[in-house]
């Protein structure tokens, strides 16, 4: 047995409740939607395994574009797993439907307080408590080092306002040969919700009314997306979204082909992978908007987490499976990237902070989780938002089409109100 499963099997012997024993051969059934991931929960889930003689983990994988099918599938037939990974923007929908356990009565065993609390508040709905965090996530800035060097500018600070930024922006478009096609874009934007909607909730914009069962943007968010579309349209410091086909989203800032760029703090694997030594690069804050007051700016931000299926016939069990997957017996090298853990203790390790790697001031997400947020969600969120659905009647779509010139803003704005409003009535 390696050094890491010999110490996951020590701190595993302290997940149970006390005095819990359970009855011997009983299999629980673990569904992920990161296969990636899950590959680096085994030599955990080897841990459960060995501090509770008869119980096997049967564990699956699926891609998100397969798992949602799947799992819904599952709570069609009665047969969900007993414990399944749950995104924020799913939950409260999957609550709604009566598809998860109520883990109130395991609250007290849960030690709750440990972890992250903008994260566990995510998942009580209607008073009862629907899933554990295992991470949270959120949009950060990334910006090219020696881009900035080379342009003479200061790296962003948490002081930084949205004209600080443009400033950046404008210097940092480079037309090296003057032919009107920049070889390196000062951003990159489109309608995709990591990188747009960090910008509104740091505006104090907001696009649902206070309970969430319409869709009324305040002036605050119509500002942040005037803001974006201006930097497109009008200070042609980013492409249209139209100009970058062919060329993965996630793969625009780590080629080069733009020095900032706003998206989720997982997209740190992917830029370390591609990028390699070829650059320097960081991470920042989304610089607070203008008509932002100390009470209505947000952070964006929101977890992923495990929760139990209704039909579980071992709740406890599946409740305690989830305690050891979430809290501090996990090592930080088990969140990759920008991953943060749920369970503080292991989000302020050290080892978690990686500082032998790029980027070398992962601790500005951690400033992040400390702020007040927003995630923004409600129920049918993919429906209305268009998530991953760039051309369809959601705001996705709608503002690529803003971004590539072929509607107003307030044309785009008038159609995703009006579709989203008749898919939060379905």
């Amino acid at each position: 047995m390696t050094r890491s499963a010999t110490f996951a099997v020590a701190l595993a012997t302290t997940i149970l409740t006390s005095g819990a024993t359970w009855a011997a051969d009983l299999t629980l059934r673990y569904m992920s939607f990161d296969p990636v991931q899950l590959e680096q929960e085994k030599p955990a889930i080897a841990a459960f395994e060995a501090a509770n003689p008869g119980v096997k983990v049967q564990a699956q994988a699926l891609p998100q574009k397969d798992y949602w099918p799947n799992l819904s599938a599952l709570a069609a037939s009665g047969s969900l797993p007993d414990v399944m990974m749950m995104s924020s923007g799913y939950i409260q929908q999957w609550a709604d439907a009566g598809n998860l356990a109520d883990l109130t009565p395991f609250a007290t065993s849960l030690d709750l307080e440990g972890y992250t609390k903008n994260a566990v508040e995510v998942a009580r709905i209607n008073g009862g408590l629907f899933a554990v965090p295992q991470s949270w996530q959120g949009p950060v800035l990334f910006y090219n080092q020696d881009a900035f060097d080379a342009a003479g500018l200061s790296y962003p600070t948490p002081s930084w306002k949205w004209a600080d930024f443009l400033e950046a922006a404008q210097k940092l478009t480079v037309d090296k040969n003057s032919d009107g096609n920049p070889d390196q874009w000062g951003y990159w934007v489109f309608g995709r919700y990591a990188q747009t909607d960090g910008w509104v909730y740091r505006n104090g914009g907001r696009y649902l009314n206070a309970d969430a069962t319409a869709l009324e943007p305040n002036p605050q968010a119509i500002s942040a997306l005037s803001f974006l579309t201006d930097l497109v349209v009008k200070e042609k410091v980013a492409p249209p979204p139209k100009d970058m086909e062919g060329v993965r989203f996630q793969d625009v800032f780590p080629l080069g082909m733009a020095a900032m760029w706003v998206d989720g703090s997982w997209n740190i694997s992917n830029n370390r992978t591609i990028i390699g030594n070829k650059f320097r690069w960081g991470i920042a804050e989304i610089p607070l908007g203008p008509d932002a007051t100390p009470e209505t700016a947000r952070a964006y931000a929101w977890p992923d987490m495990l929760a139990v299926g209704s039909t579980s016939e071992n709740p406890e069990l599946a409740t305690a499976f989830i305690k050891h997957m979430t809290n501090g017996s996990r090592s930080a090298k088990d969140f990759r990237g920008g991953k943060v853990p749920a369970f503080i203790e292991v989000a302020e390790r050290e080892e978690w902070l990686e500082r032998d790697q790029q980027p070398g001031n992962k601790e500005v997400i951690l400033k992040i989780g400390q702020q007040q947020l927003y995630t923004g969600f409600s129920k049918n969120w993919d429906a209305w938002r268009g998530y991953g659905a760039s051309g369809s009647g959601g705001v996705n779509g709608e503002l690529d089409e803003v971004f590539n010139g072929r509607k107003s803003l307030n044309e785009a704005v008038k159609s995703f109100v009006e579709y989203g409003n008749s898919v939060l009535q379905r």
